[in-house]
């Protein structure tokens, strides 16, 4: 059974736009799980454009299933998550000029950064650390060498594939990759771009796959239903999906 984790960085985004106190990101993230959400994803940025110290701290007390915290490598961020502690640290590549994660680390390139992170996230007592990749087996194996225990596969490509048969043959590589990653001994995780229309070709193509991260598409769709039915769709997908 594949678990749900709704990220609730866009609620940050549009409190942020009018520099205002709502709506407020811990709010929301309690009533995606009232809605039946299996964890909470958050990314605090470098330059706090949408989740705050004051959120992260907040979400660690409140959330009550997975709590995943999403960052940098960069050090005053690092600091922050080793003190929260959450279930699950995802390391993301990030540049300030971004409007949204452009793709996987470089873990070949990196390596030596990641491996202390990492090794720092473990000893603060956080017990999964995942890695963004692409789904390219020489950018897992690395994420195994430098001691990561999950992957999160970047799934922007499937998502944002332009024909059909584009997606199918990106769904292709996910399944190469996540199946690089379980025959590496990593949790496979998976997140970007996926949507209530994508996510049954994901499903049915790509397997291995433990938990996704899915933020954009159920925070679109709530500003027409609501949150709560938001949320409650996405998990009939994710579970229609399965069955």
């Amino acid at each position: 059974m594949i678990n749900l984790l709704i990220n609730v960085d866009h609620v940050g985004t549009l409190r942020n736009a009018r520099e205002e106190t709502f709506p407020d990101p811990v709010h929301a993230a309690a009533r995606c799980e009232q809605a039946g959400a299996d964890g909470i994803v958050f990314h605090l940025r470098e330059d706090r454009r949408h989740i705050t110290e004051r959120d992260v701290r907040l979400l660690a007390e409140t959330v009550e299933g997975k709590l995943d915290f999403e960052l940098s490598t960069e050090e005053e961020v690092v600091s922050i998550c080793a003190d929260v502690a959450p279930d699950l640290a995802t390391l993301v590549p990030e540049r300030r000029e971004e409007v949204t994660t452009e793709g996987g680390l470089d873990v070949i390139a990196n390596r030596q950064r990641l491996e202390t992170v990492t090794q720092r996230l473990y000893d603060a007592g956080v017990t999964q650390v995942s890695l963004f990749v692409e789904p390219i087996p020489d950018q897992i194996e690395a994420a195994a060498e430098v001691g990561a225990n999950c992957v999160e596969l970047h799934t922007g490509d499937f998502a944002e594939a332009p024909t059909e048969a584009v997606r199918r043959d990106e769904a292709r590589q996910l399944a190469e990759g996540a199946k690089a990653a379980h025959e590496a001994g990593l949790r496979v995780h998976a997140g970007h771009g996926l949507n209530y229309r994508n996510f049954p070709l994901f499903r049915e193509t790509v397997p291995h796959v433990a938990e996704v991260s899915i933020g954009f598409a159920v925070m679109a769709r709530a500003i027409l239903v609501g949150m709560d039915q938001a949320v409650r769709d996405m998990c009939a997908t994710v579970k229609d999906a399965q069955s």
